[in-house]
């Protein structure tokens, strides 16, 4: 039952609102001084998570660079009396035992794919967290490590975080219908994704942090394609769910932010240096006197 591994989708994510993201994966943007992705591995390792699985484009070699350790620089800051600094950069490639796997382009488009395509490390009877890369959350316990939780007490297929939304939202995400008899009050009856605010159940969406049992990598296997020609964890939780597997649509203590477009990456940019009391008083102050 204990999760000990992870995997972050950082394949395919990376190329929706920035020009320079063609050749940079954006997942190496930065909240404030730290890229998105130390951001989701430090989140890992904060829930308990040794080992963790990052899935990139094909010949991407921006995230194995950034994790591995660099000798020369750490030299370099000390001989120039930033002992400190370069004790934080060594201390980067020691967060975890960190894989990287390239998207193989035989595979589907989709946010399950990266899924598949690590499966070499997810063995028979693993259970695994899994994470979009560019999904951020802001909790006091980590988001991953509720949802470990709940999926050690309740030994369901799956825990996905959900997060209510606005109704002309849905259209967005995956949206879940809850049961009305289930012996867990957030266990599911259905899920769909992108729905039209007519078709959609209720407004809880799901968003990137999940837990997950190996019946989800049997589900990814059979590749079935579905809405815009893509590979969706949505119909793999769903088809489990009809199958009568209990899957649960956690709701969070945190909050859940997106980096998705210029907007909300700017928002979550925001929401996170105000959780900063070293520059908070000097941005609001700046916010007052220059944007407002």
């Amino acid at each position: 039952m204990k999760i000990k591994k992870a995997i972050i989708a950082a394949a395919g994510f990376g190329t929706r609102f920035l020009p320079a993201t063609k050749v940079t994966p954006k997942e190496t943007l930065p909240i404030l001084n730290v890229p998105i992705i130390q951001h989701l591995v430090e989140e890992l390792v904060d829930s308990g998570i040794k080992e963790i699985i990052i899935v990139t484009k094909p010949n991407d070699k921006a995230f194995k660079n950034y994790f591995s350790r660099d000798k020369k620089l750490e030299k370099y800051l000390k001989d120039t009396g930033k002992e400190d600094l370069a004790e934080k950069i060594k201390d980067i490639s020691k967060m975890a035992k960190i894989r990287f796997v390239p998207q193989g382009k035989d595979l589907p488009y989709g946010n399950g794919t990266p899924i598949l395509a690590a499966k070499k490390y997810i063995k028979e009877g693993d259970n695994f967290a899994y994470m979009f890369g560019d999904d951020m959350t802001l909790a006091d316990v980590p988001v991953t490590r509720q949802l470990m939780d709940v999926f050690e007490k309740e030994n369901p297929k799956a825990v996905l975080a959900v997060q209510e939304v606005e109704l002309k939202e849905v259209s967005r995400y995956g949206v879940v219908s809850y049961k009305t008899d289930g012996k867990n009050k957030y266990e599911i009856n259905g899920i769909i994704e992108k729905p039209s605010i007519e078709a959609a159940p209720s407004r809880m969406a799901q968003f990137g942090r999940f837990v997950l049992s190996y019946d989800v990598m049997v589900e990814a296997e059979k590749r079935k394609i579905g809405k815009g020609n893509e590979l969706w964890l949505t119909d793999m939780l769903d088809s489990l769910v009809r199958r009568g597997e209990k899957v649960i649509a956690q709701p969070i203590d945190g909050e859940w932010l997106t980096t998705g477009d210029p907007l909300r990456y700017i928002q979550t940019t925001l929401k996170f240096a105000m959780k900063r009391p070293d520059i908070k008083d000097d941005l609001l102050k700046f916010i007052k006197e220059e944007i407002i």
